[in-house]
Order: C-alpha cells, then sequence, then structure tokens
C-alpha cells in the first residue's frame, strides 16, 4: 500500500466562490479522491491545521507528498519546510503542483534563486506534448495532452535543468513550458507537474488524474535504510587465493 498525503493552501476556495464550486471539497480533497485506489490510501493536510498538518508522525507515515499553494508561500513554516526536506531526502516522494513552483519547499530543493517564470491568464487551451514516451508518468497519454482552458506559464523557468524532462506545454500565445519535470534529492524523487490553476476544472481532467497516478507510482520508493556516510570501519583487506 502506497501511502499518499495531499496538501493545498486551501485558501482560494475559502475566498473565491468560483473556485469553491469547481472544487467543493478544496483541491486537496478533489486530487485525493481520484488518487485512493487499491494499492494508494490518501490523506489530506491543509496550511491552517496545526503545524500545517504536517507533524512528525503524518510525514513518516508518508511515502509521496503533494503540495499544491499559491496565495501563502511565505505562511508556511520554516520548520516544516525543514521537516518536509529532510523527508525527501531520507526517500519520500515530492509531487509539486501549478504553482507550487514558488514554494520555499521546492526552491530549497532545486536550490535555484526564484524558481520564476512568465504567466499571464486568460484562460487559453494548453497542449502538453509527451517529450518521454517511455517515461512511467507517460503511460496512457498518447502523444500529447489537451487541456481547453490553463494559466499560460512561459520560460525561462528558473530551475535546474531536469533529469527527466516528460512534458513541455505548448500555448496559442507563442509560449513553451517545460511542464513535467524530474529530480533526484537524496533517496527522494521529485516530480514538478505545471497544469492545475485554481480557476479551471484542470484536476477533474482523466489525463490530468492518469498523469498523476503515474507520478505517485513513479514517486514512490519502498522503505529502505539509509546511506552511510561518515566514518566508517574500513573493509578488511581481501588478498588474492594463491592459484594451483
Amino acid at each position: 500500500m502506497i501511502h499518499v498525503t495531499v496538501w493545498n493552501e486551501y485558501v482560494h476556495e475559502k475566498e473565491d466562490e468560483r473556485v469553491a464550486a469547481i472544487y467543493p471539497n478544496g483541491i486537496h480533497g478533489a486530487v485525493a479522491a481520484f488518487l485512493e485506489g487499491p494499492d494508494v490510501t490518501a490523506r489530506t493536510a491543509t496550511l491552517e491545521e496545526p503545524e500545517h498538518g504536517l507533524t512528525q508522525t503524518v510525514l513518516d507515515e508518508t511515502d509521496v507528498l503533494f503540495w499544491w499553494g499559491h496565495m501563502r508561500h511565505g505562511h508556511v513554516s520554516d520548520e516544516i519546510v525543514e521537516r518536509v526536506h529532510k523527508r525527501v531526502l531520507e526517500g519520500m516522494g515530492l509531487i509539486v503542483l501549478h504553482s507550487g513552483h514558488d514554494s520555499k519547499i521546492f526552491k530549497k530543493l532545486m536550490g535555484t534563486r526564484t524558481g520564476d517564470l512568465r504567466w499571464h491568464e486568460e484562460g487559453y487551451m494548453t497542449r502538453l506534448w509527451v517529450m518521454d514516451p517511455a517515461h512511467p508518468i507517460a503511460q496512457g497519454c498518447g502523444d500529447y495532452i489537451e487541456l481547453p482552458q490553463e494559466e499560460t506559464y512561459g520560460e525561462h523557468f528558473d530551475i535546474p535543468k531536469p533529469e527527466d524532462l516528460v512534458f513541455v506545454s505548448w500555448f496559442p500565445s507563442g509560449e513553451v513550458f517545460r511542464s513535467g519535470c524530474c529530480w533526484h534529492r537524496g533517496l527522494g524523487r521529485i516530480f514538478y507537474f505545471q497544469p492545475g490553476h485554481e480557476s479551471f476544472p484542470t484536476y477533474h481532467n482523466p489525463e490530468v488524474q492518469n498523469v498523476l497516478r503515474n507520478a505517485v507510482r513513479w514517486a514512490y520508493r519502498p522503505r529502505t535504510e539509509s546511506y552511510v556516510t561518515g566514518w566508517t570501519k574500513p573493509i578488511p583487506d581481501i588478498t588474492p587465493q594463491s592459484q594451483p
């Protein structure tokens, strides 16, 4: 069983009736609902809960953490960011959604200055081209995914070069964007996925849901012992056996 936690600020849904109509149970509730399955259990956590819902116990029990944030990046406690960062290095998967590119945890793991990008919000369609058809996250996607409305993101995206580039998005206004990117940090796997603006029903799209289900299985890794660093006892010398 893969244990997933879906974290969300849960601010837009409370302050904007349009967003609440699209996601009456919050973005976190919508994502957790479609991730649940025979081998996946999903819980949720939000900003206003004690410790942002990410207690040490919750994180210790989490195999893959989803992160959606936008309006309250600066309200996330540095202590919680350090806690999440440590768990990623220990092997917890992290899937960062949409405007989570500007979150403290994503920028800390990426090591870049800002995580900035170009953007505008007319609600154009977008086409996410599959760049790596053999990648586990792209299974079942065909050549591309087309969404009728999304926020436009464009390059330059201030991230380190992805280890795997799974999707590149194109928009009618001419922008292109690295919209599905993978990295490893320590023992943890990280996937950034661009679609998911709060004003559009992106997370109700079956193709988007397929990508995120695939991403859970890619980011998951069975619990293993941490790698050894620091002083260690020398390995005994091995003397070759004399030949007959």
